[in-house]
């Protein structure tokens, strides 16, 4: 069969990758061209586009408006050109949105992987996703009862998630070459993007001077700019490593996260963790008005309670962080707490092979309407 797959950001690239790679590996007369990144071309994509043109945040697109349209007519172009079995989109759902209602009125099969967080905001879009889109694959548990319930054709494939961390091998004797036994390692995970970042850190730096016997480990990624880092270096029991938080994890007796996809990460190393957040005042207004959810990390709205604390906006300060990271590395039964909803949550989402089933999912169910 013939696959075209869009993914318009890096994570959508390391997991559209993954799945071509599953695609090809059960599919011998594959032939998938599509948008993305250079994990999807090392996996056998041909690759249109590379999704560094792709990268607009917020109310960016007010200023890239003709380059918008432009991607879209070519995408539209090159897809028609190609004429696919199946219309592959990953995530990135303001573009894939509208990409798949195009191609569902021009006839094409379309399978969105990585559904829009419509349970959290913009509930209208549901809408879209079953009037054009003729399969749904989900990564999170909650996700498969939800979507149904609205009528969407949906599977949970599980989450690549786990299927990463589960091949991850930890590089031999990093701890000892961090600290030694006797002190404690606590990872600081930052966030990926700039602004976020910058509030992070600002909290997260004064932590460093109430455990003098611990080091503290941000995880940096070489995409940022090295400057939003400099803060720790002049911090004694501070250290900043780039593109090794896995490594880091896989080392660390707690840490302090903020929320996102890394909250999972760090359940699925069973490290116990503080959850913060922090925006500009208006965005936060807004937010809370538009989302309507009882948590923010991943981790606590799969077990449906307060697994882990979450301090965002004002309730994230250094002296909540302090006394929550003081419990997490002393309190022996806080730290066992947490871990016993750390085996509730792996329970819920499984120990499949996200890629290999999404793959699966996807031939089994075009190849025979051919």
């Amino acid at each position: 069969m013939k696959y075209f797959i869009i993914a318009g950001e890096k994570s959508g690239d390391l997991h559209a990758g993954h799945l071509a790679k599953e695609i090809i590996k059960k599919d011998s007369a594959a032939i998938i061209k599509g948008w993305g990144g250079g994990v999807m071309e090392k996996a056998g994509v041909d690759l249109l586009q590379n999704y560094d043109e792709l990268a607009f945040m917020g109310l960016d697109f007010i200023f890239h408006f003709r380059t918008i349209i432009r991607l879209f007519r070519k995408c539209k172009s090159q897809i028609e050109t190609f004429n696919p079995d199946v219309l592959i989109v990953v995530d990135y759902s303001g573009f894939n949105l509208r990409i798949a209602k195009w191609a569902k009125k021009k006839g094409l099969k379309v399978v969105y992987y990585i559904a829009p967080k419509t349970w959290a905001w913009n509930a209208s879009r549901n809408k879209t996703i079953k009037n054009y889109v003729d399969k749904l694959l989900v990564i999170l548990p909650f996700e498969e009862r939800y979507f149904q319930g609205k009528g969407i054709e949906t599977t949970y494939v599980g989450n690549p998630l786990v299927e990463y961390v589960s091949r991850f091998e930890a590089s031999p004797n990093f701890r000892e070459g961090l600290i030694s036994e006797s002190g404690k390692v606590v990872a600081l995970l930052p966030g990926s993007r700039k602004k976020e970042i910058m509030r992070s850190t600002m909290e997260m730096r004064k932590l460093a001077r109430h455990f003098p016997h611990s080091l503290f480990v941000v995880a940096g990624i070489s995409e940022i700019d090295r400057h939003l880092y400099d803060g720790f270096q002049c911090i004694p029991n501070c250290l900043v490593l780039i593109d090794q938080t896995y490594d880091l994890l896989a080392a660390s007796d707690a840490a302090i996260v903020t929320s996102g996809t890394a909250t999972l990460e760090t359940a699925l190393f069973n490290i116990p963790q503080v959850v913060v957040y922090k925006t500009n005042a208006l965005t936060y207004f807004i937010g809370s008005r538009l989302v309507k959810l009882k948590y923010i990390s991943l981790v606590n709205l799969i077990v449906d309670q307060e697994a882990i604390p979450e301090l965002i906006q004002e309730k994230f300060t250094s002296a909540a962080l302090k006394q929550h990271l003081k419990s997490l590395l002393f309190d022996t039964k806080k730290r066992e707490k947490q871990l016993a909803y750390y085996k509730e949550l792996k329970q819920n989402v499984g120990s499949f092979k996200s890629s290999e089933m999404a793959a699966a999912s996807i031939i089994n169910t075009f190849k025979t309407e051919k």
